[in-house]
């Protein structure tokens, strides 16, 4: 079984003004998170931090090979997985 640790993927407005400005090679924020329910506990913050409300989350599922990708989204003031299936 292919094991690793979640991780969520966003853009911030700070992201976006140090790509521009030169200060990262990446627009793009990856928070790794121990386990998938700590991730989801940090939800709320991420997509708020983001610049669109959006993020991408990748991870490993018990008992499956591969990836796994969700993308999440508020809506309504609630988190919630708006796309998902396996990478």
């Amino acid at each position: 079984m292919s094991k690793f640790k979640p991780q969520a993927t966003f853009v911030t407005r700070k992201g976006i003004r140090d790509f521009q400005n030169g200060y990262r090679k990446t627009i793009s924020d990856v928070n790794i998170y121990p386990t998938y329910g700590k991730l989801k506990k940090e939800l709320p913050t991420l997509l708020k931090s983001s610049h669109d409300n959006f993020v991408s989350v990748v991870r490993s599922k018990r008992g499956e090979w591969g990836e796994w990708y969700e993308h999440w989204m508020l809506v309504n003031g609630v988190p919630t997985i708006v796309k998902e299936g396996w990478n």
